[in-house]
């Protein structure tokens, strides 16, 4: 081959080289969004407990059964109010030798509801001889999905904004590469707790404020922009 022939072949594998579109590598970036919405807290829970003290386990077992029996048989009449029994425990009380002064026994009963006026009501009656030892409200099942689910739309809208935001300040287009969403819920009600035996005759509704908890959606993931 001669030098001519040489010469050409090397200016056309410049040429196409310099004419061959150049790639180049998308920018990726990475994103975070959060959105929370107030969930109603339509699901009541609450625990209410028997205890005595006695010299033996046995006459503490029919001392307390006695108890949790008449409390069933008043919630019984709430057919809105589901119950299941809850922890028994029964422990000994020691005198300062050492030796087994007496015995303590605690069993507990729980209480769930969406009706919040007929628990109000039942722990009204049921303070007459039991402890109300926890109460706690928060979003049922059903509506703690529904509230997700619009937090994530909201979540997802504000990622997708941000995305947009960057990729137009960049004069580019952008597309999601990967994504991921995790959700939480901050139940804003405390927990009440400990709460001391009513007088017998007093069998007014225990107050029961519903209040709200914030269900809150994560969305996380990387755009490229190109």
């Amino acid at each position: 081959m001669s030098p001519l022939h040489h010469s050409v072949r090397a200016l056309a594998l410049v040429a196409g080289t310099l004419l061959a579109p150049v790639w180049a590598a998308p920018i990726i970036v990475e994103l975070s969004a959060e959105a929370s919405r107030p969930a109603v807290n339509d699901l009541v829970r609450a625990t209410v407990s028997a205890e005595a003290s006695g010299t033996t386990p046995g006459e503490l077992s029919r001392q307390v059964g006695s108890q949790i029996n008449e409390a069933l048989k008043i919630a019984r009449s709430y057919p809105a109010i589901r119950t299941q029994s809850g922890n028994t425990a029964t422990y000994p009380v020691y005198a300062k030798g050492g030796k087994i002064e007496s015995w303590r026994m605690r069993s507990e009963l729980a209480l769930e509801s969406v009706d919040a006026a007929s628990v109000s009501e039942l722990l009204g009656k049921l303070q007459a001889s039991l402890g109300v030892s926890n109460l706690l409200l928060q979003p049922s099942p059903e509506t703690r999905r529904k509230v997700e689910s619009e937090a994530m739309v909201d979540a997802i809208a504000a990622f997708k904004g941000q995305a947009k935001v960057i990729a137009d300040a960049l004069g580019m287009g952008y597309r999601i590469k990967q994504l991921s969403v995790s959700t939480s819920g901050r139940i804003v009600q405390p927990m009440f707790r400990g709460a001391a035996k009513a007088m017998a005759m007093d069998a007014a509704p225990m107050p029961v404020e519903a209040g709200e908890s914030q269900v809150s959606v994560s969305v996380s993931g990387q755009i490229e922009v190109e």
